[in-house]
């Protein structure tokens, strides 16, 4: 049988031509190094894709495990093979969370089984229960926030080689004062004998050691073999960072996923504007975080660049997903030496997220309650509203369109009909007053905004909020995008039925540039100053503005 050997030239994996594949199979099998679903992975070149096929990234040396020397079948593995396929990974964010709670757990058993087990030595029976899981929640929390201040539960920290026992004996040390405090401070320290608390600090002491050195070695384990997912992010870059920065430590040390890559040219502008080439491949990177749902642009060029920073960091503006930058290759190199110690990341978040989770929550529970209570009120006009739109003109009750909403999405907005078109083109007329197009009934419909009622479906569908910037026709997003360069900001939030400009009277026809960027500007002023209040108030004000019927035709 013919040996076979495996090398990689730029990330790729060639296998001499003379080895046969079932030959490959079989030392696979024999050596017990590979299943066949690897050899299919194995066998595909491991190159990070940009979305021109000129501009690829080759994979960082780095995020390549080194080979075994001693194996017959030398293979370098891309970072994401896995021995079997993974159907469940561990949010990287949640790591820290579900240490605090096993040593939480910990402490209370150990409160519990100490103590209770030194009174039944001592006295020959267990009582007072309830008081020492009160002290073993006591002193849980206490331990948790001191490591939670002092970096303790920090991913890097728990991924790290460093031995913890030092750090543990101190942070316990500093929990044991804090109990004997608030004892002194309650006068309850006599309810407890010295024995039950000793054998308590001294048993809770040991299980945290153990844990620890068990539980980071677990860590270590579910990260290589991809059971850890980070947040989603599209990076973007110069080619020589980007190929010096591995999938591994993107997750270790930054907590990212990485979904694509996109280089920036090598070519050099003029340092005062971005080159064509550069701003194709910022929207390339914006369109694909926006297609596979990404969490975030993250950048990756030199820190001396700061005109190129800034340029990108403008550019960017469009997309309502938050921007981090990474420490470039020098940064990181000084991060490295075991003589400094960084006690935080030196990753930069240059743009956040318009709305925080909590506000989006918020947010999504006021539409949801809101738009249920109004469809089940409004269900009566709806049907009626429906008959006099059949009896009154031939054609669908109800009138789609395509609408951009939230990170330029599309999705088709519901009305009912109020015209005898269909318009959802290239080149959509809006209404004018007295326009011949309007039928009857669309008259009062759009005067007392009636039409607007089935918009409650997108709002229940999540395509829309009760509150937002109002969504425009995509051949009018398309014209005045390139009029306005802050318009694409209007798509950070989703479109609402209502909104801060609304009921300032900018609704209707734009005929006038300067009216559409009026209405820009109340936008962002929403967007920017947004609060769940501000949302009440404005469907409050709603209610007053709509009998006024101010630019409705």
């Amino acid at each position: 049988m013919n040996k076979i050997l495996a090398k990689t030239v730029h990330g790729k994996l060639i296998v001499p031509r003379a080895a046969s594949q079932q030959n490959s199979v079989a030392i696979l099998f024999k050596n017990r190094l590979l299943n066949v679903h690897l050899l299919e992975v194995a066998l595909k070149p491991h190159e990070f894709h940009s979305v021109r096929r000129s501009d690829k990234v080759p994979a960082s040396p780095q995020a390549l495990p080194a080979p075994n020397q001693d194996s017959k079948f030398p293979i370098l593995l891309p970072p994401a093979a896995n021995d079997r396929a993974r159907s469940w990974t561990i949010p990287f964010a949640a790591l820290r969370h579900l240490l605090a709670s096993f040593d939480a757990f910990l402490i209370v058993a150990a409160s519990y089984l100490g103590g209770g087990l030194y009174q039944i030595a001592a006295n020959g029976k267990f009582k007072n229960s309830e008081q020492l899981i009160g002290v073993g929640l006591t002193a849980a929390v206490l331990y948790v926030l001191v490591g939670q201040s002092n970096g303790f539960y920090e991913i890097r920290s728990t991924l790290s080689r460093r031995k913890d026992a030092g750090r543990i004996f101190a942070n316990w040390m500093l929990v044991s004062l804090l109990l004997a405090l608030v004892a002194f401070l309650m006068k309850s320290g006599a309810d407890f004998s010295r024995g039950s608390v000793v054998s308590f600090e001294l048993l809770a002491l040991i299980l945290l050691v153990w844990s620890r050195h068990h539980v980071k070695g677990l860590a270590v384990s579910a990260v290589a073999d991809g059971q850890v997912s980070g947040q989603r992010a599209v990076l973007l870059g110069t080619r020589d960072e980007l190929a010096a920065l591995g999938n591994h430590e993107l997750l270790e040390r930054y907590g990212i996923t990485e979904v694509d890559r996109v280089p920036l040219p090598q070519g050099k502008g003029n340092g005062f504007s971005m080159t064509e080439d550069e701003a194709a491949s910022v929207e390339d990177a914006v369109r694909i975080a926006r297609e596979s749902g990404a969490d975030e642009v993250v950048l990756v060029l030199p820190w001396n660049e700061q005109r190129k920073l800034e340029l990108l960091r403008d550019r960017l503006r469009i997309s309502p997903l938050p921007v981090q930058l990474l420490p470039d290759r020098q940064i990181r190199a000084l991060t490295k030496n075991p003589s400094y110690r960084l006690r935080h990341s030196l990753s930069l978040e240059i743009q956040r997220a318009p709305l925080s989770f909590i506000e989006r929550l918020c947010k999504r529970a006021l539409d949801i309650v809101g738009a249920s209570i109004g469809l089940l009120l409004l269900t009566p006009l709806m049907v009626m509203t429906g008959l006099a739109i059949k009896l009154d003109s031939v054609g669908p009750v109800f009138f789609r369109q395509r609408r951009n909403g939230f990170n330029s999405r599309q999705f088709p907005i519901f009305k009912f009909r109020t015209m005898s078109v269909m318009e959802d083109g290239a080149n959509v007329v809006q209404a004018q007053r007295h326009d011949a197009r309007v039928t009857r009934v669309g008259r009062l419909l759009r005067r007392t905004s009636i039409d607007e009622i089935p918009q409650l479906i997108n709002v229940l569908r999540g395509e829309m909020s009760l509150v937002g910037p109002r969504p425009h026709a995509l051949a009018h997003d398309s014209h005045y995008g390139n009029l306005l360069s802050e318009y694409a900001f209007r798509h950070h939030v989703k479109p609402g039925i209502t909104g801060w400009a609304q009921i300032h009277g900018y609704r209707g026809e734009t005929a006038r540039v300067e009216q559409m960027r009026a209405r820009i500007e109340h936008d962002i002023w929403y967007i920017n100053n947004w609060s769940l209040y501000l949302d009440l108030k404005i469907l409050v004000l709603t209610c007053f503005e709509l009998p006024r019927s101010r630019n409705a035709y």
